[in-house]
């Protein structure tokens, strides 16, 4: 039985992560789906609090959690870590990987950094689905009830978030990357570079929630190989 914490993007909520934990609790293992606090909730930086957010909600335990980022969560997996007594290792699924001294913007494509800084009002971006053509989000969560849970949590974001130089900290030495979707085909190369254990599912980067079982079976079997 292995103990994951699941850590949602940033720009998205805790719905995007429950589909898989309830795949996970099913086949036995440990799951939690701690919440970030809201973006425009945090006046003086981003990165600590967040990761003390997050930190406070995650129990002692009897086993230390392996830490699994979705998405943007992967630039937070070291801040996290870094307040925890210990960790099993980690797990990047179609995660950007952390990148200390760099923004969240320095690391995007050129066109969707120009977009959304031209896009911010008043300091704030748009929601997540709105940076996509209308119906893209239907497109990757046909079922109206899950989508409608994930929009539920949508809210304008901080555009000064995507400004701020992730602090010193790398993955932790046991740590594997599960790919999603080909928009992350990049990082996992890097992380096989790196030798960390890979697979690559051919789904979609929203597939925690559509196909919550395959991605449940595939976390688990990374932590096999993490050894944990």
């Amino acid at each position: 039985m292995a103990r994951f914490v699941l850590l949602h993007s940033p720009l998205l909520g805790p719905s995007s992560w429950r589909p898989a934990a309830e795949a996970l609790r099913a086949i036995g293992h440990v799951a939690e789906t701690p919440a970030w606090p809201a973006l425009t909730s945090l006046q003086d930086g981003f990165y600590g609090p967040m990761a003390a957010h997050a930190a406070g909600q995650i129990e002692p335990g009897d086993a230390p959690p392996i830490l699994v980022a979705h998405s943007g969560a992967g630039a937070l997996i070291p801040a996290v870590a870094a307040t925890l007594p210990s960790t099993a290792g980690a797990i990047f699924v179609d995660a950007i990987l952390p990148h200390p001294g760099r923004s969240w913007f320095d690391t995007a494509p050129e066109p969707l950094r120009d977009s959304l800084r031209s896009g911010a009002q008043a300091g704030l971006l748009p929601p997540w689905h709105d940076w996509w053509p209308p119906g893209a989000l239907a497109q990757l969560v046909p079922d109206d009830a899950q989508r409608g849970r994930l929009m539920a949590e949508l809210e304008p974001i901080s555009a000064a978030y995507f400004e701020e130089p992730a602090p010193a900290g790398e993955a932790p030495a046991r740590s594997a990357y599960l790919k999603l979707s080909e928009s992350y085909e990049d990082e996992a190369k890097l992380a096989n570079r790196l030798g960390w254990p890979l697979v690559r599912l051919p789904m979609n980067h929203l597939a925690p929630v559509t196909a919550p079982a395959a991605v449940a079976q595939a976390l688990a079997g990374l932590a096999e190989r993490l050894g944990t």
